[in-house]
């Protein structure tokens, strides 16, 4: 696990979507697709935010209407981004010491190619027999 990159874990295709899509719009495309985040997208695929279902609940708590908002808005920005050849375990402390749980993966380009959640490294880390290590 110490030398695989990111690009063996990391989901694609990545949901992305624009910033002025609403956040109705947004939170509909992420239940039917079973995630919890969507890349915000600009000019040729560059991620240039991520919103995920906490920012829905903020949406909710902020009594705006979902059909209102949009997702730039809410998004998090900027958004931090891993290379697919990078180790998984590097990526992974930086997650954890960001506080993040999804991170897009970008090419050479700037361009998202996938993405890497918590969910993609604990799938990783169970698929493999190596002891589990604290602290």
């Amino acid at each position: 696990m110490t030398d695989t990159p990111v690009s063996d874990v990391m989901t694609t295709p990545m949901l992305t979507l624009d910033a002025e899509t609403t956040v109705a719009e947004a939170a509909q495309g992420m239940a039917e697709a079973g995630i919890r985040s969507v890349v915000v997208t600009g000019e040729a695929c560059r991620p240039e935010g991520i919103f995920t279902s906490t920012d829905v609940l903020r949406v909710a708590a902020d009594g705006h209407a979902p059909t209102d908002a949009t997702v730039k808005e809410y998004m998090t920005t900027p958004v931090e981004t891993v290379a697919p050849d990078e180790p998984i375990p590097v990526v992974a402390r930086r997650m954890v010491e960001s506080g993040i749980s999804h991170c897009p993966v970008t090419d050479a380009n700037g361009n998202g190619v996938g993405i890497l959640t918590t969910t993609d490294l604990t799938e990783a880390l169970s698929a493999t027999d190596a002891p589990v290590q604290s602290g």
